[in-house]
């Protein structure tokens, strides 16, 4: 009997997980995490809602501030660790992002590899970004770059079973480290 993971070819068969719930998601007719972050077309962003808010760094979980773009704790990470890289002006685009804003954009993303990697000692990296709303970003009008740490096995059977992730460390210690990593790497003895 042949094994149900391989085709006839010998090629891996690709397995599917069936998410019809996502179908509302995309259509906009979902009312979960969307909502939370995307009021409208008009309304500011949750990043831009936060910078306005008044609250201090600590209590919104920004860890850098440049002075065209700043870094803060992805409030449902992946994984411990996980950063956003975004531009202080809302806008939808890298395309939309002016010279200054590109180049402090670009470094302080390397910089956050840079800090990912002493503060947590991840095996990789995933560096990415999602535009527009089709490509599955939570906050589709303020472009962002996720920085996340990535640990060899590191997606386990909750995510596949239960569509759960183990994040076994509070954005509070995760910015910490984060913040202590900062100050080093940009500060090299």
């Amino acid at each position: 009997m042949p094994n149900s993971s391989r085709s006839t070819s010998d090629r891996p068969v690709i397995e599917r997980l069936w998410s019809g719930w996502r179908s509302a998601y995309v259509a906009g007719e979902a009312t979960d995490a969307r909502t939370a972050f995307d009021s409208g077309d008009h309304a500011a962003s949750v990043f831009t809602q936060l910078l306005q808010s008044g609250l201090t760094d600590d209590e919104t979980h920004i860890v850098h501030r440049g002075a065209h773009c700043f870094s803060i704790m992805n409030a449902f990470p992946y994984t411990n660790g996980h950063l956003l890289v975004l531009p202080y002006r809302e806008v939808a685009d890298l395309l939309d992002l002016d010279a200054d804003e590109t180049a402090e954009l670009w470094a302080m993303v390397t910089t956050a590899v840079a800090v990912v990697r002493r503060a947590f000692s991840p095996d990789g990296v995933n560096v990415g970004v999602n535009l527009g709303r089709a490509s599955g970003g939570s906050v589709p009008t303020h472009v962002h770059v996720h920085v996340v740490p990535r640990w060899t096995g590191d997606t386990n059977f909750m995510a596949s079973v239960a569509n759960t992730t183990s994040i076994p460390e509070s954005l509070d210690v995760s910015a910490g480290k984060v913040r202590a990593a900062w100050a080093v790497v940009q500060s090299p003895s």
